[in-house]
């Protein structure tokens, strides 16, 4: 069983920046996708960034220009350098993994962007 351990969330002011680290227990050149997903209190869980394993990286509109994910194969490890923290931002952050048909998924790490 693939596992995935978030780290790096916590609280910080609007403006600031923070990054979360994905750590995961197996090879990461042998997953298809690593992305990472938020959910924030009363809302569906939705798509952040992801990053292939040809090295193309996606973002969704609200996060584009501010928030870059990238991984590091040596430690194998994704992260997500999020700069420009809003309000809005605050959810659970989740990180998610794609080996052909197979998905797995971490357990989550709270950031909250306030003042």
């Amino acid at each position: 069983q693939v596992q995935l351990v978030e780290s790096g969330g916590g609280l910080v002011q609007p403006g600031g920046s923070l990054r979360l680290s994905c750590a995961v227990s197996e090879n990461i050149g042998s997953f298809d996708r690593m992305a990472w997903y938020r959910q924030a209190p009363g809302k569906q869980r939705e798509f952040v960034a992801a990053i292939t394993s040809g090295g193309s990286t996606y973002y969704s509109d609200p996060v584009k220009g501010r928030f870059t994910i990238s991984r590091d194969s040596a430690k194998n490890t994704v992260y997500l350098q999020m700069n420009s923290l809003k309000p809005e931002d605050t959810a659970v952050y989740y990180c998610h993994v794609r080996r052909r048909s197979a998905t797995y998924w971490g357990q989550g790490t709270q950031v909250t962007v306030s003042s």
